[in-house]
């Protein structure tokens, strides 16, 4: 038979005391974020930037660096990064709608922000929180270029219909069609639209069942 499990609520309470007290004295994100110039390394880990990222450290912002210089810290306003200008031509941006700065940071410039994301032109219905906000990459839209940095028409994606075989499998099938007599008129191909409406089949088949 189990033991039963006592209820010691001294002990529970101790727990959650500690929880907040660690909670309560973990470093705040400017203390995490912070960052030596002159060294590279943050002051609280030690811990120093890839020498590869000290150019956009040096040149580049992070986001609330740029949204702590504007009015309501830039509720409405379009933001991008450097990575994203230089790896697509498609528009991607953040539509910055809730912002949470942190007001015992110096100069408030760090904190969390939600918005709207579009990616390579396509935009999520549901508002989330913007990601990598202590990165050294972000840039703002100006207000009078942000209706051009929007503009996008999509281009209709190509869809794929025949793929040929392996060539193994190939010779298999061109093999299989000489012996039996068949005249080769054209390359053996796989229809994808058949071999995925296969399984679709399959499971309505099963889903139905065998009459009995």
């Amino acid at each position: 038979m189990a033991r039963k499990k006592l209820h010691r609520p001294i002990a529970a309470m101790a727990k959650k005391i500690r929880e907040y007290r660690a909670l309560k004295n973990r470093p705040r994100d400017s203390q995490r974020f912070a960052l030596d110039y002159e060294t590279m390394r943050r002051p609280l880990t030690q811990k120093r930037l890839p020498v590869r990222a000290w150019e956009d450290v040096r040149n580049e912002n992070r986001l609330f660096a740029l949204l702590c210089r504007l009015p309501r810290f830039g509720l409405g306003r379009t933001v991008t990064r450097k990575s994203w200008l230089w790896a697509y031509d498609e528009p991607c941006y953040w539509v910055i709608t809730k912002v949470k700065a942190d007001y015992t940071a110096e100069n408030m410039d760090h904190g969390r922000a939600w918005g709207y994301l579009t990616f390579r032109g396509k935009t999520e219905e549901e508002v989330r929180e913007i990601d990598k906000v202590m990165y050294h990459d972000w840039r703002m839209v100006p207000k009078h270029e942000e209706e051009a940095f929007k503009k996008f028409t999509p281009v209709p994606e190509e869809t794929i219909r025949y793929l040929p075989y392996p060539p193994l499998l190939r010779a298999m099938i061109l093999a299989q069609w000489q012996k039996e007599g068949k005249p080769i008129m054209e390359e053996p191909v796989i229809d994808l639209e058949k071999v995925m409406a296969s399984p679709l089949r399959r499971a309505k088949k099963k889903a139905a069942g065998t009459p009995v």
